[in-house]
């Protein structure tokens, strides 16, 4: 089949990838010539494990191409997909301005039927809009298709690959009928592809993210009591974890979510609700403790040394929202470090991969190093921030002797506290006691 996917970031160049594995011909397009002629010397813009490989096969095999050319791309193509950016505005609303001028643009390039696909996270009632405009630039027949991803950033060729589900919303058999075949290559396993209405496509992925946010509140919350009464939030989420109704998922405490969708999906789905006359209470909670469990590092930190941290000097190990990644869109990695900078704390940081984007964030604020040990160097304490593998068996021996002061403020609780006890670490993690240096 003939696809083209509009907008190359995570969603449009994953999707566009994937595609193209399965045998189709695509053509991913974007208005950046710079990031076009990029992919196209094999230069990926983006951090994601296996997608710089995949896209060099499906390019040297003549699957995959890149191009500046919207209109040409939409006249080769009989499924066009929309992939380009919705970010918050002031008031939380999503910018549907690019998707909206995306429609347009394919309305007046076509030259005949297209099943035109917002693959964008997009507010309920998207596709009407999205119909509206199309209609308004062409007088050719076509279907608008709601088809949201659900894509974990650090294992996205995975999820589209073997997906739990595929959403489909349509109102017409013609188009879902193509999207079925598309897709018959990724469910083989027998994961359904769900077919609803457009409006049920677009609530499902404000939903899904919606719900799986309350859970990282939840448990940052209850993590933040436990410290309190003196329970120890890992035993807490074990004890409930293995209720069938509950589960394991998404029930790791830390210092908060963060990147492109979370953050921006909770918003949306509030401003929604009240554009419609409803107070989303809860989402309002879940979004309240999510930016206060993003500075609970730095009032640990504060506690510990005082609140001039003037003369002092942290090591932060993880900037990216997540592991597997290079994403800082929203990382509370960026809140725990101004906060830090803030009172007059110096700062080194390492990443194993964001740290090019971190530079774009911070300056020459900080110090930049790409081996974690060296941050350490003269650092009075650590700050643990992303759960990276890397960080979770360390050479402690060596940890205390670059240390100033053998401090870890573990934001992921990576570490088990009699280990630390052990190697003479003062060890302040998350909704778990504290151990203390003998």
């Amino acid at each position: 089949m003939k696809i083209c996917v509009i907008g190359t970031g995570y969603v449009g160049l994953v999707a566009g990838t994937c595609f193209a594995e399965s045998g189709n011909d695509v053509l991913c397009v974007d208005n950046v010539a710079a990031k076009i002629e990029a992919l196209r010397q094999g230069h990926v813009p983006i951090y994601e494990p296996g997608l710089e490989e995949l896209i060099r096969r499906n390019v040297n095999e003549a699957r995959l191409a890149f191009s500046t050319d919207l209109a040409d791309a939409v006249k080769k193509s009989l499924v066009c997909f929309i992939a380009v950016g919705t970010p918050s505005g002031a008031d939380g609303a999503a910018d549907l301005s690019a998707v909206m001028a995306v429609a347009a643009a394919i309305g007046r390039a076509m030259d005949g039927y297209r099943v035109i696909v917002a693959k964008s996270t997009v507010p309920i009632g998207t596709a009407g809009r999205i119909k509206g405009a199309v209609a308004a630039a062409t007088q050719h027949p076509f279907d608008v298709v709601s088809n949201p991803e659900f894509l974990k950033e650090g294992a996205a060729i995975e999820d589209f690959m073997k997906p739990d589900r595929v959403v489909i919303g349509a109102t017409s058999q013609r188009a879902v009928d193509i999207m079925r075949e598309l897709y018959e290559p990724f469910v083989r396993t027998g994961n359904p592809i769900l077919v609803m209405d457009n409006a049920s496509a677009e609530m499902t992925k404000y939903a899904a993210n919606a719900l799986l946010a309350t859970r990282i509140s939840f448990v940052n919350e209850i993590a933040n009591l436990c410290e309190r009464v003196g329970a120890d939030v890992d035993q807490v989420r074990r004890g409930i974890g293995y209720d069938r109704r509950i589960g394991h998922h998404f029930l790791f405490p830390g210092v908060g979510y963060g990147g492109s969708c979370f953050p921006k999906d909770v918003k949306a789905v509030i401003h929604s609700a009240r554009e419609h006359g409803m107070e989303f209470a809860l989402l309002n909670a879940v979004e309240d403790v999510n930016e206060g469990q993003k500075g609970r590092l730095v009032e640990k930190v504060v506690a510990e040394f005082g609140p001039d941290l003037r003369g002092r000097r942290f090591a932060v190990w993880g900037l990216a929202f997540k592991p597997r990644t290079d994403d800082m869109r929203e990382a509370p990695a960026i809140t725990i470090v101004e906060g830090l900078l803030a009172r007059g704390a110096a700062i080194a940081v390492h990443d194993p991969e964001a740290l090019n984007e971190a530079r774009k964030v911070f300056g020459e604020r900080v110090t930049y190093q790409r081996v974690n040990y060296e941050a350490l160097a003269g650092a009075d304490a650590l700050l643990i921030v992303t759960e990276w593998n890397e960080f979770r068996r360390p050479d402690f021996a060596r940890m205390k002797r670059l240390l100033r002061r053998p401090i870890i403020f573990d934001g992921r609780n990576l570490y088990d506290p009699e280990v630390m006890r052990e190697h003479g670490f003062t060890y302040l993690p998350i909704g778990r006691a504290v151990v203390r240096a003998a």
